[in-house]
């Protein structure tokens, strides 16, 4: 993966200017920050204004770094605006939402790998507003897969990505914060009620999925928290999700691609 490029802005008569800004030789945007919990992430970002840092250039839907206007907490965060959507053949707008609606997911499921996404209303209209996190932009998936000791969140990852139907899980999309914490980042292409999974962690495919982690998908299959996306997802998305979960439940196995066709364009 490429060093991350940005573009900075500044107000010239009242107008928002973006100019180039490559990581790799001028010194970073991105803060560094103390940790925080999910609660208070998501306290702060839905009760604080944002200024726009910059435009993620890599990002093929408007992406906004954003300073987070808090007192006592020095966030960042990532804005995509539903006015920066591009529009799909196969999405409705409002990628914005599932954005939202992955990380309620992640969260019902138990699993602390989708950083705190908020609705937002910002200065380029409504969007969502997920939880910067710091980290080396040059480190991905399949870095972080040589350490055993992150096995576990990848397979959270996963098992996340069936039970979301995830269409573009790039290397790119998994972070291993400053902290060493994994996370998974870039969900709007997810829910649909036709099965797109597209990703590139298959490398557990057809192994028995663990008892804890089956678990968390029995408590989550039978938990109505799906009830509580009606503003996020239709009523055919929300059931898909009910049943790729009971998938797994049943046959106790990771996914596999017997057609090695499932892979996002590029892989990282």
């Amino acid at each position: 993966m490429r060093s991350a490029e940005i573009q900075l802005t500044t107000q010239t008569a009242g107008a928002l200017v973006l100019t180039n800004f490559d990581m790799g030789t001028d010194e970073a945007p991105f803060r560094d920050r103390d940790p925080i919990s999910n609660t208070d992430a998501v306290a702060v970002l839905e009760n604080s204004e944002i200024e726009i840092v910059g435009k993620m250039l890599w990002s093929s839907n408007a992406t906004y770094l954003v300073n987070v206007l808090n007192k006592e907490h020095n966030l960042q965060g990532i804005y995509k605006p539903l006015k920066g959507e591009r529009p799909l053949w196969d999405f409705p707008n409002g990628l914005y939402l599932r954005e939202i609606a992955s990380y309620e997911i992640a969260k019902s499921l138990g699993w602390d790998i989708v950083p705190p996404t908020v609705h937002c209303d910002g200065p380029l209209g409504i969007g969502s507003l997920q939880l910067f996190i710091p980290c080396d932009f040059d480190i991905h998936y399949f870095h972080i897969l040589e350490d055993q000791g992150h096995h576990l969140a990848l397979q959270k990852i996963c098992l996340f990505d069936f039970v979301a139907n995830s269409t573009d899980r790039k290397a790119g999309h998994c972070l291993l914060g400053n902290s060493g914490k994994v996370w998974a980042i870039d969900n709007g292409l997810t829910f649909h009620a036709d099965f797109k999974l597209r990703t590139v962690i298959w490398d557990w495919a057809g192994s028995e999925i663990s008892e804890e982690l089956l678990a968390d998908l029995q408590l989550f299959a039978t938990n109505p928290v799906l009830d509580n996306l009606s503003t996020l997802l239709t009523d055919s998305e929300r059931s898909a999700i009910t049943q790729r979960a009971r998938t797994l439940i049943n046959t106790g196995v990771f996914p596999t691609d017997h057609s090695g066709t499932r892979y996002p364009w590029p892989v990282i």
